[in-house]
């Protein structure tokens, strides 16, 4: 395996902004330098799809006001932006130019962010594989559907990229390039512009370097009081005594056995719990629910350009075309059904704490990995964190997911934020990611 940390590092959004605000001449300098980022690195991540001329860039940056003023941010490829060509991740839309910027865009430049440029994303953010390589271990994927997102805040290129997750588009790639990632409860963020896949699991991704930096960014475009203040009391987390999906690799375990000490040590509390049987029907009903979906949200693609659709989307729509209406409506009743025991997961415990994926990023570019530890919790419309900074036993990094209840984003956050600092303050430099 190839590393590259040395080369490639996150950029602090909180690091930035206190470099700004002892300078104020020190804004104008964040752009060029991102670019000059893309120029360096993105011939061999290939994250982006298309970046931002510099002239309009630099405009953009010097009118910019709000709390995100002058701040790079990358904006995945399933998301409409006026100034970018939009392809969703497939060639029959090569050349489209949306009209109008995603809901998600627009909050971004209202809040000064500067858009540098739009980043790769699976063929309609389903799981095709994409060309994007893995800045924390060039050798393997960066996951998907988010891939260059997740790689270009993991490169360095922004300190912040919008993503989505249907699946585990968000969490699994944050997990494999080693940086936070935060999908927030469904229907937070506006999922408006956004090529859908399901409407009942698409949902607003953010990536950044770290915790602190994933909040700041969902405060400012959620308008919730969601910054990490630190002044929680020490979390209780639930740890599942088994998963009734893919278990975890001993990679994925021992990284959530480090995860579990240093939250001990640091004063927080974990408890074991139970995943009871309806948690297990509820794999079967993510797949209906977004076969039958998928089969009518990218209809026209599929009944007029099914040449143009890779084998894989191709297979997986041929398949959802046999999910009846009667399926659907039985898969719906048991997710409703699930939402209404939720709270039994969380019964004398803050958070659920478990592996963000089955294992380190697999070798090579052929999968973008499985979201097994991320599925039931897009469709339950649970908030969920990356937590990055500890790696496997070979050498690449694996995240633990912090997991809130619907609408309790940010104790989520807060409590993702207090693994994070107990990573740092108490693994071993052996167990820690290098930063």
């Amino acid at each position: 395996m190839t590393t590259a940390q040395s080369f490639y590092r996150p950029l602090s959004a909180h690091a930035l902004l206190e470099r700004t605000a002892r300078d104020p001449a020190e804004r104008s300098r964040l752009v060029p330098e991102s670019l000059a980022r893309i120029d360096e690195l993105d011939a061999g991540i290939r994250a982006m799809t298309a970046v931002a001329p510099r002239d309009t860039a630099l405009a953009n940056a010097a009118a910019a006001t709000g709390p995100l003023a002058g701040l790079p941010v990358a904006v995945k490829d399933i998301f409409d932006t006026s100034d970018f060509v939009t392809s969703y991740g497939s060639p029959i839309y090569e050349g489209h130019q949306p009209k109008s910027d995603a809901a998600i865009v627009t909050l971004l430049k209202r809040n000064g962010a500067v858009v540098i440029g739009k980043t790769v994303t699976s063929e309609f953010a389903y799981m095709a594989p994409t060309a994007t390589r893995n800045p924390a271990a060039l050798g393997r994927t960066a996951g998907g559907s988010s891939s260059g997102s997740a790689a270009a805040v993991a490169a360095g290129i922004a300190p912040f990229a919008i993503g989505s997750q249907t699946g585990g588009s968000t969490i699994r790639p944050a997990s494999y390039c080693g940086v936070a990632g935060f999908k927030a409860t469904f229907g937070m963020l506006p999922t408006a512009g956004m090529k859908c896949f399901s409407w009942s699991f698409d949902t607003v991704g953010l990536f950044a370097a770290g915790v602190r930096d994933a909040a700041l960014l969902a405060q400012v475009l959620s308008g919730r009081p969601l910054a990490i203040r630190g002044n929680e009391q020490p979390p209780v987390f639930g740890v599942p005594e088994r998963y009734p999906w893919t278990e975890p690799s001993a990679n994925a375990s021992n990284v959530l056995e480090t995860a579990v000490r240093a939250v001990e040590r640091a004063g927080g509390r974990v408890r074991p719990v139970r995943f009871e049987s309806w948690m297990a029907e509820l794999i079967t009903a993510h797949d209906t629910i977004q076969s039958y979906e998928a089969w009518q949200t990218l209809g026209f693609e599929y009944d007029r350009h099914r040449a143009q659709l890779s084998p894989m989307l191709f297979a997986f729509l041929a398949r959802a075309s046999n999910v009846d209406a009667a399926a659907y409506e039985s898969a719906c009743a048991a997710m409703s059904h699930a939402k209404t025991r939720l709270a039994e997961l969380f019964e004398g415990v803050t958070m659920l704490l478990t592996p963000s994926a089955p294992d380190e990023a697999p070798e090579g570019l052929a999968s973008t990995g499985d979201p097994a530890f991320n599925r039931n919790w897009t469709l339950l419309g649970c908030p969920c964190v990356n937590v990055p900074g500890l790696t496997g036993a070979r050498g690449a990094p694996v995240g633990v997911q912090v997991i809130g209840r619907p609408w309790d984003d940010a104790r989520c956050l807060e409590a993702a934020a207090f693994v994070e600092r107990a990573i740092i303050a108490t693994a071993t430099p052996g167990e820690r990611a290098a930063r």
